[in-house]
């Protein structure tokens, strides 16, 4: 169980442990600035990561585009075609992100250019399809696409966000449908030391609900959260941050990328009362 202190007052207790949800196990740099409170405003502009464009489109109804045929090439996970990668821009990657879009894997903006939340949406796929993700599209990887694979909900009534700790997926599902699904990273399930204190990075499973959060960056000594949305007495947070890799790495919260977090505020996805399934 995670060693923790628990004040009387729950408030308090969010305030001073959801500090530890930024503190990451892959390295990342450590905020050059003196912490500073929460805050009910935007902060300054956050850094910027490499993205396929900042207004994210929203799942259409219509039928997939046929994806354009690249010519022959060896790819990584066997078959023919050429493999699509971070870098590439083109058809061929424009039709990738409307197709991943249609299914329901959070892109941003299709605009032909293999960038970060491409490579975000394509570990998504992966993982759902139990393949290595690898943000590679190569043969199975296509197949994956092209037979419409979509993970599948728990709950069948209401508005919620589901996390799926053995995928490493986050799902935003409407009466049992998954209408958005990203890649997600969350506790290493390993034991780290903090001020003399051991805890355990646990995302903890059960069924929760959001009833805290902060519009801005939250500092804290281990780390930062963008604009975090607390779901649990224990300070775990579904929150932005500038590295998510397609596999645990957080001391408990649960990260998606700065732009995910954007469209999920900005299209109130995840307003509080909203449950939390994690499993």
């Amino acid at each position: 169980m995670r060693n923790r202190h628990v004040t009387a007052a729950v408030t308090a207790a969010l305030l001073v442990l959801a500090a530890g949800c930024g503190a990451e196990q892959d390295p990342e740099p450590a905020s050059s600035g003196p912490s500073r409170p929460a805050t009910s405003t935007p902060p300054p502009a956050p850094p910027t990561a490499p993205t396929t464009g900042a207004t994210p489109t929203p799942a259409s109804t219509t039928a997939s585009p046929s994806p354009s045929s690249p010519s022959p090439s060896g790819t990584p996970d066997g078959g023919a075609r050429e493999a699509l990668r971070r870098g590439d821009t083109g058809d061929a990657v424009r039709a990738l992100q409307e197709r991943l879009d249609r299914l329901g894997y959070w892109v941003g903006e299709s605009d032909g250019t293999y960038g970060l939340l491409t490579e975000q949406a394509v570990y998504a796929l992966q993982k759902a399809a139990g393949l290595r993700p690898d943000g590679i599209v190569g043969a199975k990887t296509r197949a994956a696409l092209d037979g419409g694979k979509r993970p599948d909900a728990r709950s069948t009534d209401g508005h919620l966000a589901e996390v799926d700790l053995d995928r490493q997926l986050l799902m935003i599902v409407d009466d049992g449908e998954v209408s958005r699904i990203f890649n997600t990273s969350t506790g290493t399930f390993e034991h780290y030391t903090y001020q003399g204190e051991t805890y355990l990075a646990d995302t903890p499973r059960g069924r929760w609900t959001i009833d805290w959060q902060v519009d801005g960056w939250r500092d804290g000594p281990l780390g930062r959260l963008y604009r975090p949305k607390y779901f649990q007495e224990q300070g775990i947070a579904i929150h932005g941050y500038t590295s998510v890799p397609p596999y645990p790495a957080s001391h408990g919260c649960v990260r998606v990328t700065l732009p995910a977090m954007d469209w999920l505020w900005a299209q109130d996805v995840l307003p509080k009362k909203t449950q939390v399934w994690v499993y």
